[in-house]
């Protein structure tokens, strides 16, 4: 991991895109590293503070923020307003994201399900359609689907591919 600090560090210290400032601080986080993960959750922060002043709307990453470390409500106002700008398949699994840490399951299933359809074979994308499903009930479609985020990267997110795991090992045992 002190390879991927560093690495992480020197990419978000010469180019501090929202995405790498967010990683990073997940990175730290993972780590125990509150305050480093804090710090770098304050300059994404900033840095769409400034954005925004300058005219550049991009919430994405901060969507993407608040559905796991912020308001998840707050995620889905802001990805809305993106998927409303630029339909793309990343604003459709960070928004179905959002829609699920909100509580919004169905609406939810629907845009993981379209990100899905791509045919990008992207880890993340399969872990949030797996945790969607396992929130539904849809056991075996969970199952599948959180499998195969960690075959596609068994490392996929520092925080959420060992969630895949325990939820993958949690639905290995019957319904009780």
């Amino acid at each position: 991991m002190p390879g991927a600090l560093r690495d992480y560090a020197t990419a978000a210290g010469r180019v501090p895109l929202p995405q790498y400032l967010l990683e990073l601080g997940e990175l730290h986080e993972s780590l125990g590293n509150t305050g480093q993960a804090g710090e770098q959750y304050r300059l994404l922060a900033a840095e769409h503070r400034l954005a925004a002043a300058a005219g550049v709307v991009d919430d994405l990453a901060l969507g993407e923020y608040q559905a796991d470390h912020g308001d998840p409500a707050v995620a889905v106002r802001l990805l809305r307003g993106e998927w409303e700008r630029r339909r793309s398949v990343l604003v459709a699994d960070a928004l179905g994201w959002a829609l699920h840490r909100n509580g919004e399951d169905r609406e939810a299933l629907g845009l993981a399900e379209q990100a899905r359809r791509t045919g990008w074979p992207n880890a993340r994308f399969r872990y949030h359609q797996g945790e969607i499903e396992r929130a539904l009930g849809l056991r075996d479609a969970a199952r599948e689907h959180l499998a195969e985020a960690l075959r596609i990267d068994p490392h996929f997110s520092p925080l959420h591919a060992p969630r895949a795991r325990a939820a993958l090992d949690a639905l290995a045992d019957p319904p009780r």
